[in-house]
């Protein structure tokens, strides 16, 4: 069951040190118009995605419900902020740059653990992270 939201949400992976950093100064720099949550604390069901998903990359989710992955998510987020901030989101949906946007974020996405900031458990997926049930 969907809840009715007014803002959208961004969920990220709050296990993982760069995602959470790269959240923080998002925030702090960047301030995007939104809820923030990790998806462990989320309500998945409700936000309409899978764990499998938000372990895999980064998500904004509209109001209505439309969720955008990664590069998309990031542009979003940036769009929402406005300014100068809204002119490189807006970039970053167009062709060809969405294209290299993807294969970027997959590429940070993909080596996260290595990235400042990042641990080993950022590889894992999250039931083999230390501390997960059955680990």
């Amino acid at each position: 069951m969907r809840l009715m939201r007014t803002q959208p949400v961004l969920v990220y992976d709050g296990d993982c040190g760069f995602c959470t950093t790269s959240v923080n100064a998002a925030e702090k720099h960047v301030r995007p118009r939104c809820s923030v949550t990790a998806w462990q604390f989320a309500e998945l069901d409700a936000l309409g995605v899978t764990q499998e998903r938000a372990e895999h990359e980064l998500l904004w989710i509209t109001p209505a419900g439309t969720v955008y992955g990664g590069a998309q998510a990031v542009a979003k987020l940036l769009l929402s902020a406005g300014g100068g901030w809204a002119v490189l989101g807006a970039v970053l949906r167009l062709p060809p740059v969405r294209w290299v946007a993807h294969g970027v974020y997959r590429l940070v996405a993909d080596n996260r653990q290595r990235m400042p900031g990042g641990t080993a458990a950022c590889a894992l997926p999250a039931a083999r992270r230390p501390g997960a049930a059955g680990s």
